[in-house]
């Protein structure tokens, strides 16, 4: 979590910055793609400061109402976190584009334009270049885009979204600015502000159906799942186990479930060290899986399971 909050820190200085000095051009050349910009970087400010709240009200220890602690918290925040790109970022950049094309202004100096998007770029490239290696930290061996999928870190992929959404709405400013002014269309300028609240509303679209998997309960990735079932078939007191049951119950807290059936002339005392020897090697291996629970079950219990989740299911 440490290194997600560096990456959150680093985007909400950027967009501070970057924030006021769009604001403030905006103002001077009248331009409608520099205001959809300012407000984009606004609502990112804010989006970073939430993502913060998130993290802090998530490491709160579990009580009687939540015995599970409050892990799932900063999934909400990253949720709210989405909708106020699309309704705010998206939204308020759409409307500022429709108004624009319908009652075009010529721009008064595009010169400002361009050297603020030229240092936004600049600031939003470090930012992005700060999430970036979070990724290529924490995949391991898997492809870049497969980690950034399958990241149970809001901090991580929120604003490694926001900012390559930033990147691409500079770059739909900029040729908004520069057909405004060179072509004389001055309702260019409003397109490329429609074009941004389109690019947000469909980044956020993405943030909402991650963030909603993560609330939902989604589990560990088949792989991981078919290694600790052969882990646990692998110890000599286990005699059969079915595919584990997991949750993320925050981005470095799994639950995870098995029932095992254990060899039938192991005494009550040998299965209780069984079970806590696979609980501490699968924890070693594991270190996201803090919470293990290994249920002793009959052979006939784990024979009746369904087929599906002895195989791990359709992966």
């Amino acid at each position: 979590m440490a290194e997600s909050r560096t990456v959150v820190y680093g985007a909400i200085a950027g967009n501070v910055a970057i924030a006021v000095t769009k604001f403030i051009v905006a103002g001077i050349t009248g331009s409608s793609a520099m205001m959809s910009e300012a407000v984009h970087s606004l609502v990112d400010t804010g989006n970073g400061v939430l993502l913060l709240i998130g993290f802090k009200r998530s490491a709160r220890k579990g009580d009687p109402a939540h015995p599970f602690g409050y892990g799932k918290e900063v999934y909400f925040w990253s949720l709210i976190v989405a909708i106020l790109i699309f309704g705010i970022g998206g939204g308020i950049s759409a409307y500022e584009g429709v108004l624009h094309m319908r009652n075009p202004e010529p721009l008064t100096d595009p010169k400002w334009n361009y050297i603020v998007l030229a240092a936004a770029a600049v600031f939003e490239g470090i930012s992005l270049g700060i999430g970036l290696r979070a990724v290529f930290q924490q995949k391991g061996d898997k492809s870049f885009w497969r980690a950034l999928h399958t990241s149970k870190d809001p901090g991580i992929f929120t604003v490694v979204a926001e900012d390559s959404a930033a990147m691409i709405g500079l770059a739909i400013a900029a040729l908004g600015v520069y057909g405004s002014h060179r072509l004389d269309m001055p309702v260019l300028d409003g397109v490329a502000s429609l074009a941004i609240g389109v690019l947000l509303a469909g980044v956020a679209v993405l943030l909402i159906l991650e963030s909603r998997g993560l609330l939902i309960g989604e589990g560990i990735d088949r792989a991981t799942a078919v290694a600790i079932r052969e882990m646990v078939m692998a110890d000599g007191a286990v005699q059969s186990a079915a595919m584990p049951l997991s949750m993320y119950l925050g981005p470095e807290n799994v639950l995870v479930t098995l029932d095992a059936a254990f060899m039938p002339d192991l005494s009550s005392r040998q299965v209780a060290e069984a079970v806590c020897r696979l609980e501490r090697r699968i924890r070693e291996r594991y270190g996201r899986i803090q919470r293990i629970y290994i249920a002793p079950q009959p052979p006939a219990a784990i024979d009746a399971l369904p087929a599906m989740a002895n195989r791990g299911g359709p992966g």
